[in-house]
């Protein structure tokens, strides 16, 4: 009787996968898991690695600090005005940009620590049928600043996100906010990029990682959350 050819035991499939031009297999030191394979070749040292990780971030949110404690405060500043005079925060930006963006308008109109009354915060990053109409009849560059044009009154502070500080449809958005009235913010990273010609404010991490850059993104942006709800008496 025919027999199908057995399949290889686990442990020398991984052989196989890991030595692909060996003329033989050739048993692996640890078999516990791929992951522990590709580690003992070593491909990766995971401990130096993660290691590395951390401290490129820790070093990336101390020099952070530094360079924006004095922005971040103008920012809750303008914030604060806004809100009060009734106006909404608006995010954008590209990518990891545009999640966040969507994570920070999320964390003030719902919650961030607490229940409390909503803060007016939209993200110009969700609507599917705008963002393809924009790109399509008008070009990606406008994809933010048409959005902006309608949307946005002078009472609004509106905060373009790049990592680049060089996208092109972010400082498009910024130009649309800023001749409305709005009061405009860059958040940034590296050397600023064009931000700072289109944005009131700037907050510029010093890093040229774009990952750390987001990181600190993030972590302002937790922060202005939970300075707003603070400030304004809602938790």
């Amino acid at each position: 009787m025919n027999r199908a050819p057995a399949t290889p035991p686990a442990n020398e499939f991984l052989s196989r996968l890991c030595n692909p031009g060996a003329g033989g297999v050739k048993e692996p030191q640890n078999t516990g898991t791929i992951a522990s394979v590709v580690f003992s070749r070593g491909i990766m040292d995971i401990d130096g690695f993660f290691d590395d990780e951390f401290a490129e971030h820790a070093d990336v949110a101390t020099a952070t600090r530094d360079a924006v404690r004095e922005p971040f405060a103008d920012l809750l500043a303008h914030c604060l005005e806004t809100v009060r005079k009734g106006g909404k925060i608006v995010f954008f930006g590209n990518g990891g940009s545009a999640a966040d963006s969507q994570h920070l308008a999320t964390e003030l109109t719902i919650r961030y620590k607490k229940d409390r009354p909503p803060i007016a915060a939209f993200a110009l990053t969700t609507d599917t049928s705008a963002l393809t109409a924009t790109g399509n009849d008008m070009g990606f560059e406008k994809l933010f600043s048409r959005q902006v044009d309608a949307l946005c009154k002078p009472e609004d502070t509106v905060i373009g996100i790049s990592t680049s500080g060089n996208s092109a449809n972010v400082l498009e958005g910024l130009k649309a906010a800023r001749a409305i009235g709005c009061t405009t913010v860059g958040l940034g990273g590296r050397d600023g990029g064009k931000l700072a010609e289109v944005a009131d404010l700037c907050l510029i991490v010093p890093s040229g990682t774009t990952s750390r850059i987001q990181e600190m993104h993030i972590i302002l942006g937790h922060m202005l959350c939970g300075a707003l709800e603070t400030e304004l008496g809602l938790i």
